[in-house]
């Protein structure tokens, strides 16, 4: 198990990280050498996308087994029983190395497993360490081709039949589903007159009969998304997430901890990646380095990054003192969406048509994906738009928006 101390542990890390993986070697990144791509979303054959996520399984085991899995967690769920702070630490120093691609286990770890602790009953808390330690890997269903942003007017049913439900209807957008032994499932279980009424929340084992997960393919040609549909698919009540229709409470502090995914170290969106790659581009003769407008973009995109990063810090620092997640945490999606906007569009003046043309030119037509997945970015996880609704009636007190 880690040490409390913080110097003490520090050492544990290092150590850990050092028996276990290789330094990333940032000092002698050059411009045209390796792979230049950007996306998030790049296509990957299928045997390359089950080695990506294998090698992902072994590295969280072995982080797990090592004490470094679940710093967080409560000792008597299976975690370090540390603090953010530790875990701000070692996500820090772990960045510093070379690993196995973990994207898989965004989902997992910062909805999936954080909403079975805090409303599963204790058949559905004991899949938790599982998921911490990459035993299992977890899904989102939430959005439906008729309810998306606005998720409240969603339609799949749960009907209750004795000890079990019936869910039958469509999920889509889910993430990762194709990967998944498990899914948080948001479902319609009664007709109110409120439509945030009536849903309940169910932690469903991907596996069930009449469970079928259709993989989409996106413009990048990346498969990364799924539909999901539900043939009368049987649910114990026993792994039912909260109350019977009261499953808004349970949506709600799921996407709070969505809307604050990047803030534990990662670089969900790929600001830091792509305004890297910017950085390096603009340091090349005639690609606008001297250009004191490119600059002032550059530099206002620069010192977005760094607020995000303050920002990122302040949620940890929220979590940490026990604080739920809010509304602000609105404020972290939204900048990380507009902040790479900003990036991708400089990108796109600087190189013009070489982003849209494969010349061969190493650091160009690799922003084509970052273009194409970038108007998914802001819709996924909640858009633009109903960021800004969120952070102006409960944030700012504003009036909400008349409704037609």
């Amino acid at each position: 198990m880690p040490s409390v101390n913080l110097t003490t542990f520090e050492q544990e890390c290092r150590a850990f990280l050092e028996a276990n993986a290789r330094p990333l070697n940032r000092g002698t990144t050059q411009w045209g050498v390796g792979d230049d791509s950007l996306s998030a979303y790049a296509a990957i054959e299928p045997a390359a996308d089950l080695a990506r996520v294998q090698a992902a399984k072994r590295w969280k085991g072995l982080e797990f087994d090592a004490g470094f899995g679940w710093l967080s967690g409560p000792t008597s769920a299976g975690g370090a029983g540390l603090s953010a702070e530790h875990e701000r630490l070692y996500l820090s120093m772990r960045s510093e190395y070379e690993l196995a691609d973990l994207g898989v286990f965004v989902i997992s770890l910062g909805m999936v497993a954080s909403t079975f602790q805090t409303f599963g009953a204790p058949e559905v808390q004991a899949l938790v360490p599982q998921l911490h330690r990459g035993d299992l890997i977890g899904c989102q269903l939430f959005s439906e081709p008729g309810a998306g942003s606005d998720l409240a007017s969603l339609t799949t049913k749960a009907e209750r039949d004795g000890d079990e439900w019936v869910i039958t209807g469509q999920k889509v957008w889910t993430s990762v589903a194709h990967h998944s032994d498990w899914g948080l499932l948001l479902a319609r279980s009664e007709s109110k007159p409120s439509k945030h009424d009536g849903l309940t929340a169910f932690a469903l084992d991907m596996r069930t009969p009449g469970v079928e997960v259709r993989p989409l393919e996106m413009m990048t040609r990346g498969r990364e998304f799924n539909e999901v549909f539900f043939d009368n698919v049987r649910i114990s009540d026993s792994r039912r997430l909260g109350e019977a229709g009261k499953g808004w409470r349970t949506a709600i502090a799921t996407l709070m901890n969505e809307r604050a995914l990047g803030a534990a170290g990662n670089d969900l969106f790929g600001v830091e990646r792509c305004l890297e790659r910017l950085r390096l581009t603009l340091q090349q003769p005639g690609m606008g380095g001297d250009d004191p407008v490119i600059r002032q973009q550059f530099a206002r995109a620069y010192s977005m990054a760094q607020m995000i990063r303050y920002q990122a810090m302040a949620a940890d620092a929220r979590r940490e003192a026990g604080l739920p997640a809010g509304p602000a945490e609105s404020v972290f999606k939204l900048a990380n969406t507009n902040t790479l906007r900003q990036i991708v569009d400089l990108a796109g003046a600087i190189w013009g048509p070489r982003v849209i043309a494969d010349t061969g030119e190493w650091g160009a037509y690799s922003w084509a994906d970052m273009i194409l997945t970038m108007p998914g970015m802001r819709i996924a996880g909640g858009t633009d738009e109903v960021m800004r609704n969120i952070l102006s009636e409960r944030v700012l007190g504003m009036p909400k928006e008349p409704v037609a």
